[in-house]
């Protein structure tokens, strides 16, 4: 099903990318938001791609800042402190995001120094992950080597269940609906993922693709009010409002 989103039309240098992305992703190319058409528009705004909801007259547009989370630290790789690098465990070296989504922890892995694909199968949110990575790549204020992450554009199930070199880690950030207060901007970042996306339905059938694949552990990230994905988690680090729930390789469902 082809989400309710429209390119918007450019003018100038945009134009040609704005046009080959309409294309590509196989969405209309329109001027303005017209009555009855779609609501979210993919949008350059700032010499970045945004996605806008133009129900809400004063919503500002949101994209994907990889950048934002690598800035956080004067020098990388960074320290690998705090719940987020407790469940990823000292001794991976290699993930798969298998839920890149807004790639909010996109950038704090890369900045940790591991070495991260991030898969997502909606290709409209993989042409605003593709637009954030190829700002990181020529951004100059980052001091220190990190390594860029990859992209791949897939049903994760699909690939991981074909993968020839698995990797260490696979980090599960499925979409729940959220039952704390959260952020005007965290709300509207959900709702729109939600409208693009769908739900998380195959959520456990990719959980339990995961768990064949990681040579050492899977890891969750879950609001810290909401139930594990499974039983009887190995160990759980927990941050401010979210926990990390970790399942280390040879574990079984019941």
């Amino acid at each position: 099903m082809q989400p309710n989103v429209a390119i918007r039309r450019e003018h100038g240098l945009k134009a040609q990318h704005a046009a080959v992305l309409s294309t590509r992703l196989g969405l209309p190319l329109i001027d303005a938001p017209q009555a009855g058409g779609p609501v979210l528009m993919l949008e350059y705004r700032s010499g970045r791609l945004t996605l806008c909801d133009h129900r809400e007259r004063r919503a500002r547009p949101v994209f994907v800042d990889i950048e934002a989370s690598i800035r956080r630290y004067s020098s990388l790789p960074a320290p690998k402190r705090g719940p987020l690098a407790q469940a990823i465990g000292k001794r991976t070296r290699s993930i798969i995001d298998a839920t890149a989504g807004w790639g909010q922890d996109l950038g704090l892995l890369v900045a940790m120094g591991y070495r991260v694909t991030a898969v997502e199968r909606s290709p409209v949110m993989a042409a605003l992950l593709e637009d954030a990575l190829s700002r990181l790549a020529v951004t100059t204020d980052v001091h220190g080597p990190f390594i860029p992450p990859r992209l791949v554009v897939a049903d994760a199930v699909h690939y991981l269940s074909d993968l020839h070199a698995p990797p260490d880690c696979v980090y599960l950030d499925p979409m729940f609906p959220p039952k704390r207060k959260r952020s005007a901007l965290a709300r509207r970042r959900l709702r729109v993922l939600r409208e693009v996306v769908g739900d998380d339905e195959d959520r456990q059938r990719l959980f339990a693709t995961a768990l064949l694949t990681a040579t050492k552990r899977v890891v969750v990230k879950r609001p810290d009010d909401a139930p594990p994905i499974a039983d009887h988690p190995d160990a759980t680090y927990t941050g401010k409002l979210v926990r990390y729930d970790v399942y280390m390789h040879g574990y079984r469902e019941d």
